[in-house]
Order: C-alpha cells, then structure tokens, then sequence
C-alpha cells in the first residue's frame, strides 16, 4: 500500500510509520524512487525504484533502517539512481552477482570434471586434502569474479612454513582459476594466480651408498629370520609390563621385505609395487605391465634377475591375485593388497636398525637413477628406465633382449643385489641370440 508523502524521510518520521496488515511504501519527498517499506511486523527497510533502459521499473533494496541511517539510504539512492541514468541496471548487476558461482562451487567441478579424471589417485588424494584444510576454508565464500591476486597472496603467505605444500596450494588455485576462465566464470586473462612469486624450495636428493645398502640387506634379512627389535623406552612406566628383552623382536613376513627389493630392483614407484597382481608380470618376457601408472598410460618394467628371483621366492596362493598381500584374517575375507601404512611402519623399523633414518622409500627409487647415472647411461637411458617420459607399449611379448634399457637394468639389479648381500658385484654379460629365423 502506498502512502502520499509531502515530507522529506528522516529518521523521526519513518519511525512514527505504522504498520498495517499489508506492506507500507512511503516515498521520500525530496528524491523521486527513493523511499522506505514498512511491513506488517514493523521492519523497515529503504529502497529505490527507477526504470532501466528497456523502460521496466526495478526496485534495488538499500538496506533495513537502524543498519544504515536515512541520510545514507540516500546517497546509496542517488547513486543507483545516477548508474541507472547511465544505461545500466544495479538491481540485475546485484542479482548477477548474488547467484554467481563461488569458489566453492568452482573447486567442485574442478576436483569432479578435472581432477578424478586426469589426475592419478596419489595426486587426487593430495588435491582434495589441501583442497579441504585449506583453499576451500580461505577462498570457498568469495564468489569466483571477485578473487584478487591478494586473495591468492594471502593463502600462499599463510602456508609458506611449508613452501612445498604452498606452491602446490598455488598451482591447484592456478589450475581451478585457468578453467574458471573457460568455463566462463571469470573474464579471460585475468587468473589472480599470475606472477605471484613461488617459495624456493629444497630439492632432495638422497640415494643409499653401497654400505648403507649393504647394511639394509643384513637388516631384511633379520627381519625375516630372527626379527627386529622393538624401540622401548624403558623410563616410561609401562615398560615394565612389557616381555623380557630376549623376547622383544618383531618378525616380518617374506612380502614386507620383498617390497624393499622390489622398489630397488625395479624402481617404480611404491603404489606401483603393492598394487601388483599375478596377472601383470610375464616371466617369459621378464617384463611387467603397469595398467595404472603417474603418467597416466599403461607402462611396461623390465625385470632384471634379482627382481624375477625376489618374485619366484613369493609363494602364490590360487585364490589371491596380488604379488604382495596383506594379512587375511580368515578364509571368508577377501585379498587384499598389503596397506601403505602397514608398509609405511615396517620401513620405520627397518631404516632405524639400519641407520638410515632419512631415507624415505622413494628413495630407494632415486638410488636406482643414480646407479644408472653412475654405470655410465645418458639421460635418455635414465628417463626410459624410471619411466619419467610417457614411453610408448609395444605389447607384453616383444623380446628386448637386445633393449639398452634392459641391459641397463640388468647392471643396476646386480650392482644393488650384491650391495644387499654383502658381495662383490658380478660382471653381467649380455649374450646375444645366433639363431636366425
């Protein structure tokens, strides 16, 4: 309902409004379209009305009154009402923004439409964690168009005691921010990540000597024969509750230490090793195929000696699909690959009895390049051995006998076994076939 007004709105008048059983409108004397609603349950709030470029009548809400004073709702209604005489529309442009997407809603579609389905699962898993403790948290409630390179700042600042997991938080902002860009979100060229400096960061790179390799070799070898001991801090006072020393040593089973040799003969990468299956390994062609791997194409691993030996010392259940199995509780549980945790705390135990304790498991991956460098092969050699390239499959039965990857592979499995078993490493001799089909 609408009231006649001859006086201007002040803040004494528009509280003697009273309301009625329908909304009151009541328009301000001195600025046409400017006025204040009143509604049934006496909330007052300012508005003004005016008429875009097509001539449609827009009513843009200013704000309730106690939150913004009248004299304020004015110069907001003169303002809007100055954009409108110019062509445009504020109360579409507030409704624009209003429903448009939020960075939250971004990095949803692009962990579901980008992510899952180009990113191998290690990756996926990193995305999503920082994805929830931390850009999603800092960015989720700005809406996409309005994020600023300060925004994007201020997260990579927060984050910088790890500067590592701050520059991955950047190029995953980079990354959403790039398709946000083509999924029309954001007008082209204007990513906020751009020329925001990265942190510097220590590369390292650690590989085991041939001692340190000889003394995890004894150390495996204990694991699977008379065990580890266990670390007891003997101050604490449930110590004493513990089984006498002779009795404190934990046995590991032969598919625990297998994935150590495994990882140094083969130098792939630990998800590749405990998600091996039966199915993927040829003996006859001494290769493995690797269906799922960071490139994100089927590989195939060349087995050298000590790798084909480490695998025929497994026994092989029927029944059970994997290489490296975990504990089956009862015959009614399915097989299952050994966990990574379960792998993870082995290899605390077996590195501090070895003394070695800054070695990670992907190291032992960074020991078979740089054998590999150290025997004398070049880069290319090198790459093809690791599988850092996309390498192309030419099938399960190729014979590579002639292969220099092969033959590379075969000198660093001998160097890295000797090591293990504490001998000199034999001189391997590639013989060539003089049968001619």
């Amino acid at each position: 309902m609408r009231q006649a007004n001859d006086r201007a709105l002040t803040k004494r008048y528009v509280e003697s409004l009273k309301p009625g059983a329908r909304p009151v409108v009541v328009f301000d004397a001195g600025l046409a379209g400017f006025g204040v609603r009143v509604m049934p349950s006496g909330h007052r709030s300012y508005f003004v009305q005016y008429r875009n470029k097509e001539g449609r009548s827009r009513w843009y809400t200013i704000g309730a009154h106690g939150k913004v004073t009248v004299d304020q709702a004015r110069t907001i209604a003169k303002r809007v009402l100055h954009s409108a005489a110019d062509g445009k529309d504020p109360a579409a442009e507030r409704e624009t923004f209003r429903t448009a997407p939020t960075v939250s809603d971004l990095l949803d579609r692009y962990l579901t439409e980008h992510v899952k389905k180009r990113n191998a699962a290690t990756t996926q898993a990193e995305v999503e964690r920082l994805v929830t403790i931390h850009i999603r948290p800092a960015l989720g409630g700005l809406k996409v168009a309005a994020v600023t390179r300060n925004d994007i700042s201020k997260l990579h600042r927060a984050l910088s005691g790890t500067p590592r997991q701050a520059n991955f938080a950047l190029s995953v902002c980079s990354k959403a921010f790039s398709l946000a860009e083509l999924w029309d979100m954001r007008p082209d060229g204007t990513n906020p990540c751009k020329r925001i400096e990265r942190n510097a960061e220590m590369h390292r790179e650690r590989f085991l000597s041939g001692d340190e390799l000889s003394r995890l070799g004894a150390v495996l070898r204990q694991a699977e024969t008379t065990g580890l001991p266990w670390k007891v801090d003997e101050s604490k006072p449930n110590s004493k509750h513990l089984p006498g020393a002779e009795h404190r040593f934990t046995v590991y089973s032969r598919v625990t230490t297998a994935v150590v040799e495994l990882l140094l003969y083969t130098g792939c990468r630990l998800s590749e090793v405990l998600s091996l299956r039966w199915d993927q390994i040829d003996f006859n062609a001494g290769t493995i195929l690797l269906r799922k791997t960071k490139a994100g194409k089927p590989q195939t691993v060349t087995l050298n000696a000590p790798a084909r030996q480490v695998l025929n010392s497994l026994s092989r259940d029927k029944d059970c699909p994997w290489v490296l199995p975990g504990k089956r509780i009862s015959d009614k549980d399915q097989w299952k690959p050994l966990a990574k945790d379960a792998m993870e705390a082995a290899w605390q135990r077996i590195r501090a009895v070895a003394n070695i304790n800054d070695v990670r498991m992907h190291d032992l991956r960074h020991t078979v390049g740089t054998y590999a460098g150290q025997s004398g092969a070049n880069a290319f050699l090198v790459r093809d051995l690791l599988r850092h390239a996309n390498v192309a499959m030419t099938g399960r039965y190729v014979n590579k006998a002639d292969d220099p990857v092969r033959a590379l592979n075969d000198l660093v499995g001998e160097r890295i076994a000797a090591s293990l078993e504490g001998r000199p490493a034999a001189q391997v001799i590639r013989l060539r076939s003089t049968f001619k089909g």
